[in-house]
């Protein structure tokens, strides 16, 4: 019995050495191969236009993969240049209306400094200091205290702001040596597409192929399904933002649509973590109106999503709110920003594992000694 005991723990301490050396491969080489890994990625989705290209258009493969990249990379040119110049645009009427934004505020507290509620409570503290001198000097000192923190917390920001608009600045050449490497990889790894999946099935031991294979064809319908359904549910609630925006007559529409398209990715709170303190806000500045635009609006998007969601998730493999929230958090502090991706992505590869029995192999191998 204590055999059998020691050579189970044995092997399970085996499982969890190469699992742990596994994850550390992963967290420090996904810094030196991701821009492979998406050049494989969007091979992978070019593949089916490219054999197109071949079988009815007679291309060799060479021409092939450069026609569907050629058209990948001007098509998507096209579009993020329009995004862009529409959104640095309306970026730039949003930056000149924030002055008028800001004396507006700084009218509303005046006025509201001047109201007679606050003037009473300004003279209700007059009168404690004046019977109580002895705290003059620790409201004195309080005060100063919470505008320093105040200004600190002001000055980090803006500093961070700044820092950011340097490092986007600097990072530009760094960027383009990227996109270039990774063209040349799509290039390459299409063109030998069959020949690098040959290899790469080599690559794995014969007794993990068919595990292997079952993980990727569940991965397929997970992970892409999964990134397809959120595309769609972006899109959808940014066009509807954009066309209600529109009606309403906001200035920067396609900003805001573009902003809380993306937004729309966070589970529970998605579009109403815009939209919410907006519509208040519009209701106590006293823009009524506005105020019930936006609130039909939200209103339109929540019901538009009950309605298109099961629908669009009924192909693909959704996760669940809670899980999805956790896996965005840890990967946000893994990965930084790039988490809020990687983190979701990596639960869908986990449970493609899960279902394809890799789990129950390991349970067996741990408990009996093989994988069967």
């Amino acid at each position: 019995m204590d055999n059998v005991l020691t050579k189970r723990l044995l092997r399970g301490g085996w499982v969890c050495i190469v699992l742990i050396a596994l994850a550390g491969a992963f967290y420090w080489l996904l810094p030196l191969v991701y821009p492979f890994l998406i050049a494989w990625l969007i091979s992978f989705a070019l593949n089916p236009l490219v054999q197109w290209l071949q079988s009815k258009v007679k291309l060799p493969r060479w021409l092939a993969v450069t026609a569907a990249l050629i058209l990948f990379v001007g098509g998507a040119g096209i579009v993020l240049s329009a995004a862009v110049t529409r959104l640095v645009k309306e970026l730039i009427g949003l930056a000149e209306s924030l002055d008028f934004h800001i004396e507006e505020w700084r009218n509303w507290f005046v006025e509201w400094s001047q109201s007679e509620g606050i003037q009473n409570i300004i003279n209700e503290i007059n009168r404690f200091i004046a019977n109580n001198p002895g705290y003059e000097n620790t409201i004195n000192q309080n005060i100063d205290n919470t505008t320093s923190t105040i200004s600190s917390a002001l000055s980090r920001l803006l500093s961070s702001f700044l820092s950011g608009i340097v490092n986007l600045l600097t990072s530009l050449p760094n960027f383009g040596v990227i996109l270039i490497v990774i063209l040349l990889s799509v290039f390459f790894i299409s063109k030998n597409w069959e020949r690098n999946m040959r290899f790469l099935a080599g690559l794995m031991p014969s007794p993990f192929r068919k595990t292997g294979i079952e993980v990727w064809k569940d991965l397929q319908k997970a992970l892409f399904g999964y990134l397809r359904a959120q595309f769609i549910m972006i899109s959808i609630t940014a066009v509807i933002v954009l066309i209600g925006l529109l009606i309403l007559r906001v200035d920067s529409a396609f900003t805001y649509a573009i902003l809380i398209g993306f937004v729309d990715l966070l589970p529970y709170l998605g579009v109403g973590t815009v939209m919410v303190p907006w519509l208040l806000y519009t209701y106590m500045s006293g823009d009524t109106g506005l105020g019930i635009g936006l609130s039909i609006l939200y209103g339109v998007i929540l019901v538009a999503r009950q309605l298109i969601e099961p629908k669009v998730l009924a192909s693909s493999v959704g996760l669940d709110p809670l899980p999805t929230l956790i896996s965005m958090f840890v990967g946000l502090k893994l990965f930084g920003v790039f988490g809020l991706i990687i983190g979701p992505v990596s639960f869908v590869v986990f449970g493609a594992i899960a279902r394809a029995g890799v789990l129950r192999d390991l349970r067996n191998y741990i408990l009996n000694g093989r994988l069967r």
